[in-house]
């Protein structure tokens, strides 16, 4: 099915080599809006430039896609590193029902791989590199096996592409969303508080945190991300639309595993 590679890894930390400034530029669209079944969702992206970017640069425009509860403010410092370490553009997007990109009540890797390729075709990034996490990694994998025009290499992190059952944590993680919703809180202290009754781990409380924001007509917190929607869609999640018998990608793919992570066993490519 694919050309690729396989990087296991435990830890990884990459610095800014140094502390030039980057052109950084965000582009933002309602998340109430509610597109029909099969409009593409306009996506919200943040773009992030090398100091001295030059347009004829032939090195491939980067995006990375995040992964399920996630935003592209997850990736905020690699992309600057990314940006400069490779030289070339790199756009980091929120995906439909994520971050400040709108709302859809269809929530499936075709839908979301269609999203991306229209911001392609807009932004006419002819050549172009995919990189995506988790839900992100088989968004690029959808994109790659569809043949996407313009995409030049693919990397997939701590994501595989086969049909799986989606963990029960995150439907976990959902219904203590909603908890914290009913109960009307004003502290976002008290979300905290709620949450970690369900949920031990600090670091996967602050990340689904991220989503929380206060409502400025109700002085209430709410999630941004539609928990419904999202809780709906756990099945096409977990499904891979996808045979090696009709679909393939034969340029460079990279698929990196965390090796405390099941989510990527060797076996599968």
């Amino acid at each position: 099915m694919f050309r690729s590679k396989v990087l296991f890894y435990s830890s990884f930390n990459l610095s800014l080599l140094n502390k030039q400034p980057f052109i950084i530029i965000n582009r933002k669209y309602s998340k109430h809006t509610h597109p029909p079944p099969s409009e593409i969702v306009k996506l919200s992206y943040t773009q992030y430039d090398p100091p001295e970017f030059n347009e004829t640069n032939e090195n491939p425009y980067l995006i990375i896609l995040h992964g399920l509860f996630g935003s592209k403010q997850n990736w905020k410092s690699l992309a600057k590193t990314f940006a400069q370490r490779l030289n070339t553009r790199v756009f980091t997007l929120d995906l439909r029902n994520h971050g400040e990109s709108p709302h859809s009540p269809v929530h499936n890797y075709e839908v979301m791989s269609d999203d991306v390729a229209a911001f392609i075709k807009e932004h006419k990034l002819y050549k172009t590199a995919i990189m995506g996490h988790s839900m992100g990694g088989r968004v690029g994998i959808a994109m790659a096996l569809r043949q996407v025009p313009h995409i030049e290499k693919l990397v997939v992190v701590d994501s595989a592409p086969v049909n799986s059952r989606m963990s029960s944590e995150f439907f976990t993680y959902i219904d203590v969303m909603k908890k914290i919703e009913q109960a009307g809180i004003v502290k976002q202290s008290k979300a905290d508080e709620i949450m970690k009754d369900y949920i031990s781990d600090i670091s996967i409380r602050q990340f689904l945190l991220t989503n929380l924001k206060k409502d400025p007509e109700t002085g209430l917190y709410k999630f941004r991300i539609p928990l419904d929607i999202l809780s709906d869609s756990m099945g096409e999640l977990g499904r891979f639309p996808f045979d090696s018998a009709h679909h393939t990608f034969h340029k460079k793919t990279l698929f990196v595993a965390g090796t405390r992570s099941n989510y990527l066993p060797p076996k599968v490519i």
